[in-house]
């Protein structure tokens, strides 16, 4: 069985108005992958994802990719403590 792990992540580039949460959700969801993404006010992208570690990184492999219309130039990812307290995956404001 894989573990269980919790990562935030903040995407720069150009990652605002080209569907990025949107797109972000269908891939968190296409893996099994709980959290949220939302926008930020300087122009990044945040999010958290919890889940097994290999589904984890694949969203997060993802991430750094981004929807077609997007440039990623920056991913940080941070490891949290996994809490299981996210229940499925939604785009927060």
């Amino acid at each position: 069985m894989n573990e269980k792990i919790r990562v935030h992540v903040i995407i720069s580039g150009r990652v605002q108005g080209v569907c990025f949460r949107m797109e972000t959700k269908r891939e968190a969801d296409s893996c099994g992958v709980s959290g949220w993404v939302r926008n930020l006010p300087d122009g990044n992208v945040e999010a958290v994802l919890e889940g097994e570690r290999s589904l984890v990184e694949a969203v997060v492999a993802w991430c750094r990719q981004g929807p077609p219309a997007s440039r990623v130039s920056r991913v940080i990812v941070t490891e949290q403590p996994a809490g299981g307290d996210q229940q499925g995956f939604r785009i927060v404001r």
